[in-house]
């Protein structure tokens, strides 16, 4: 079976420079804001770097509003070549801003860009992977972020002793090179074959199928048993529900008003963790811990990027086994822990001190020692969600949804999360000015609270196809749902149904069109 998805990881793998356009800018910004060529050309206070900051994350909540429309008429595929021709105008803009004006539009425009990608991206993903490692491939989104931001970090490091304003412009310039390569790629990967099939394009959703399950052999089994759930379950609901935002809102027996505030909260939980906040604001919060000068506040920072791709390769390996429940409520409980524990270091051992030429609050801390527990801490911080919610929260909302509203769904859901990353951006700086360690317990305080959630409200999902999901969440009896399939019986399936077929077309009581998947 391991050769058999050789195909498979190569495509999700590869979508996920999607998730490094994210990473990059996420990264980049926070040492951008502290060289002292940006800081000429923009000076700003608390405020200002957190409108910098929220502009794009403006553009990636308008972004994931429009990407449901964009997955379902041009389809995963094409949706992502937009985003990424997108990313590259808005990187350009910035790399080349003259103005607070220029710079606004292009982090508008990129923004706009993330927005796509960050719903379309783990979409795809799970659209084409094998129930048994949907996990791992839509985990590699995750893993493709915190490797933008590491390298976001040490390009910031490197340009930061670059004597001229290509100090910040250089590192901006990069992350149009991502986005080039997302977009001359991605025009080779596969259509979604659920989006194929949506669309009664039956011959393409098996070739596709075939590629991604059984090295192009149609006839295998377990290619043909898929092919066929997937048609049940597109059946079932063409004749039971309708496609629109309203029905999001509808109790029903698939319960897919649950699914959507289940979707909606983990996305708000993921921000409420204060991972944003270590990320955009990184040389400020070293600062606190006691690292002056800049250099060594972005060495810190790099190895705060290093860190984060390590701890999340064993969620990559391992979360199929584990499960989504018990990997997030162990993250959020050390999450937790790490935060309520710096913020109590500087309350206990700091001294507030402001600093003329920043013009910010800073804390002093009155000895070495208190310095290295709180890096620390951040570092171990940092490592309990990149194991934990930071890729369970892309993958959880992306497998619980019907096909009819996944699109849609995964739009509301993933613009959730935009918008509560705007508010953590913009009011962080202005919260580590004001009440410095308190910032720290607030979010310790909220780690705390989504670790009882998952507990009392979240079902396991590992290991069910997304057709099986309502089982899991709801009332209605499909056959794909509910019986176990003919492949997991070890018998040939008793129903294939030709692609092609015009009466099948027929049957399903639907024409589509659509440019791409």
């Amino acid at each position: 079976m391991r050769g058999k998805n050789t195909f498979v990881y190569l495509c999700a793998s590869f979508s996920a420079f999607g998730g490094l356009l994210f990473g990059y800018d996420l990264g980049v910004i926070s040492g951008v804001l502290t060289m002292p060529y940006f800081r000429e050309k923009f000076p700003s206070g608390p405020a200002k770097e957190g409108s910098i900051v929220s502009s794009f994350l403006a553009g990636c909540f308008v972004g994931a509003l429009f990407s449901g429309y964009s997955a379902d008429k041009l389809g995963r595929r094409m949706s992502i070549l937009v985003g990424s021709l997108t990313f590259i105008v808005g990187g350009i803009l910035q790399a080349t801003s003259e103005s607070f004006a220029q710079l606004y539009i292009g982090r508008v425009i990129s923004g706009t860009s993330i927005g796509i990608l960050s719903t379309v991206v783990p979409m795809y993903q799970s659209e084409i992977s094998p129930k048994e490692i949907r996990g791992r491939l839509v985990s590699l989104q995750q893993w493709s972020i915190t490797i933008g931001i590491a390298v976001a970090f040490w390009i910031d490091y490197a340009t930061g002793e670059i004597n001229s304003p290509q100090q910040w412009r250089i590192p901006l310039w990069v992350q149009c090179v991502p986005a080039a390569v997302l977009a001359l790629g991605i025009v080779f990967l596969p259509r979604s074959p659920r989006w194929l099939l949506d669309y009664d394009r039956n011959d393409e959703a098996l070739t596709v199928l075939s590629k991604l399950r059984a090295n192009g052999d149609k006839n295998d089994p377990a290619v043909i048993s898929e092919y066929n759930e997937i048609k049940d379950n597109i059946r079932f609901e063409r004749e039971n529900a309708s496609k629109g935002y309203a029905e999001l809102l509808k109790r029903g027996p698939e319960n897919i008003r649950r699914r959507i505030f289940l979707g909606i909260f983990i996305q708000i939980f993921q921000q409420l963790t204060g991972i944003n906040a270590i990320m955009y604001y990184a040389p400020q919060i070293f600062t606190n811990a006691g690292l002056t000068s800049n250099s060594s506040k972005l060495l810190a920072t790099g190895v705060n990027g290093i860190v984060n791709v390590l701890a999340t390769i064993p969620e990559i390996l391992w979360i199929d086994r584990w499960g989504r429940r018990p990997t997030m409520i162990s993250g959020g409980l050390l999450m937790a822990l790490c935060m309520t524990t710096i913020g109590s270091v500087l309350a206990v051992h700091g001294t507030k001190y402001y600093d003329n030429e920043l013009g910010k609050n800073f804390v002093r801390l009155d000895s070495n020692a208190s310095s290295y527990s709180i890096i620390a801490f951040i570092y171990l911080f940092v490592a309990s969600f990149a194991y934990s919610w930071g890729p369970c929260g892309w993958i959880y909302p992306a497998e619980i949804y019907p096909l009819r509203i996944r699109g849609k769904a995964l739009s509301i859901t993933t613009a959730a999360n935009w918008l509560l990353n705007l508010v953590v951006g913009q009011v962080t700086p202005t919260l580590l000015d004001s009440i410095t360690w308190g910032t720290y317990i607030i979010f310790g305080s909220f780690c705390l609270i989504m670790t009882v959630s998952i507990f009392l409200f979240y079902p396991e999902t590992k290991g069910k196809s997304l057709e099986e999901m309502d089982m899991i969440f709801g009332s209605i009896s499909t056959r794909s749902s509910l019986e176990p399939s003919t492949a997991e019986k070890g018998q040939a399936p008793a129903l294939i149904q030709v692609p092609g077929d015009d009466s099948n077309a027929q049957e399903l009581g639907k024409t589509n069109t659509g440019t791409d998947g």
